[in-house]
């Protein structure tokens, strides 16, 4: 059976490996055909094995490709090339691993697995490490929390042995996981906040980021902060500057609560009004299914053939009846949600709109500041300029900075350029944001609309299914009473 293993091409683990395993192993019969049909959720999938079957051994060298496999409890890889245990971050609920007859030699490889804190059933016999004398104890203290291992239930005796014995090396490991833990978490954290402020359009706002940007370019403007008085102005420059920026970021956030409490209201008002309307509609299919088994039943139990006639009329314009009630309802709550949602437009738009006009007010402030210093640098230029030509200048001045002394249009020119460079960044920065919020805005409307659309359509079809069935339970009826 190794020949045959060993004869074959190695594999690489892809989507269509994984399809046709899941296709094999998950549901058959008409649960299997309707899966197939809307397609496999990988995220639905608890157990997988890409083992020895069939007499056919799928040979993969490299774990790789689980990452959407987040709910997966059971894996078996089994009879197969692998080296390294590795790429399977993604599987956090993981408990059963099995990876026996591999090629995993490297006792490091039970290191990686002990960030799965759900595992407790693992196989690694007729790996090359499970030869090593010191196997069983270093899996052991290592993976405290296994309960088996290669089939076999760990004595707990024997795991407080190996944890001993390797006490020295599992609280070093243990002190570099919280530092890591520790790193993570912080991370984490920043990361959170980041999108806490992209979800307000405001990041990197909340400090001097636009306004080193506009330097991190500007080759002339670095060297003309070699000048005399420009550090000065330089820093007030700064200061002014990051204080619109705060107050930008400030009030982004404000308006980002005020607009999520809006949506959320808005959400809530459509889910009641829905709710709402649904109870109406089931206090309907109950009266009227009150009536139904007992005019069925009537039609069943009436000898006359007119007298059921009579009664297959009566009962179909019930029918006809709660359709009509049903729709009734449907159409109420479609005039309902279209007023509410015009509503909630009307408003996220106009907030959206004072959000815009009030940062284009801060922005023109961050452009006075600059054309503030522009003409202040200006003039500090000139000045030393006239004293480069008098001959008058005390201050050593670099050699790329006198170099810009050589006239007038020479430093007008170099001024300029800077000038222009933060305000190209002060405005594309504006444009950005502008844009973005404006683009959310868009696609919210946009969705609330489609959605609505998407939730009447489902509605209809449900009240016409319910419907259909209805009349076809009695067109049955009416057909096999006739007849006998």
């Amino acid at each position: 059976m190794n020949r045959l293993c060993n004869s074959l091409e190695p594999r690489v683990m892809n989507d269509d490996m994984l399809k046709l395993a899941v296709g094999e192993q998950g549901p058959q019969e008409e649960a299997g055909q309707l899966a197939k049909q809307e397609g496999i959720l990988f995220k639905d999938v608890v157990s997988l094995q890409l083992d020895f079957q069939n007499l056919s051994f799928n040979n993969i060298e490299a774990i790789e490709g689980l990452d959407t496999l987040v709910n997966l409890e059971d894996l078996s890889l089994f009879n197969n090339r692998i080296s390294k245990i590795d790429s399977l971050d993604a599987l956090v609920k993981l408990q059963v691993l099995s990876l026996g007859n591999n090629q995993i030699g490297n006792m490091m490889n039970i290191i990686y697995l002990r960030r799965f804190k759900d595992l407790r059933a693992l196989s690694l016999s007729g790996n090359p490490i499970a030869e090593a004398e010191d196997y069983k104890m270093f899996v052991w203290a290592y993976l405290p929390d296994l309960v088996y291992l290669d089939s076999r239930r760990i004595d707990d005796h024997m795991k407080g042995q190996a944890e001993m014995k390797h006490q020295f090396s599992i609280d070093e490991l243990r002190h570099r996981e919280r530092l890591i833990q520790a790193q993570q978490a912080e991370e984490q954290a920043r990361q959170a906040e980041l999108e806490e402020h992209q979800a307000a359009f405001v990041e990197h706002l909340n400090g001097s980021f636009l306004f080193d940007s506009m330097y991190a370019d500007d080759v002339e403007g670095s060297k003309l902060a070699a000048l005399h008085g420009v550090g000065e102005l330089l820093e007030a420059y700064k200061d002014k500057f990051v204080i619109i920026c705060l107050n930008i970021f400030e009030y982004g956030l404000k308006q980002q609560e005020k607009r999520k409490v809006e949506l959320d209201t808005f959400n809530a008002c459509v889910q009641e009004a829905v709710q709402e309307n649904r109870e109406q509609g089931k206090l309907r299919i109950a009266t009227f299914e009150e009536k139904h088994l007992l005019s069925l039943n009537a039609i069943r139990d009436e000898a006359d053939l007119a007298s059921m006639e009579a009664r297959i009329v009566a009962y179909s314009e019930d029918i006809t009846e709660l359709s009509s009630a049903l729709m009734t309802l449907e159409m109420q709550l479609v005039e309902q949600l279209e007023e509410t949602i015009n509503m909630f437009e009307r408003n996220i738009v106009d907030m959206v709109g004072l959000f815009v006009e009030n940062v284009q007010s801060l922005m023109a402030q961050c452009r006075d500041l600059e054309n503030h210093h522009h003409e202040k640098l200006l003039e500090i230029a000139i000045n030393t300029l006239e004293k480069v030509v008098k001959g008058e200048l005390d201050e050593d001045l670099p050699e790329d900075v006198r170099a810009l002394f050589v006239d007038k249009d020479t430093i007008v020119n170099a001024v300029g350029t800077s000038h222009d460079i933060h305000l190209l960044k002060i405005d594309n920065r504006e444009d950005e944001l502008v844009t973005r919020v404006n683009s959310w805005c868009t696609h919210l409307v946009g969705k609330i609309h489609k959605d609505e659309i998407m939730r009447n359509r489902k509605r209809v079809k449900e009240i016409n299914q319910y419907i259909d069935h209805m009349q076809n339970e009695l067109d049955n009826l009416d057909s096999g009473d006739i007849l006998d």
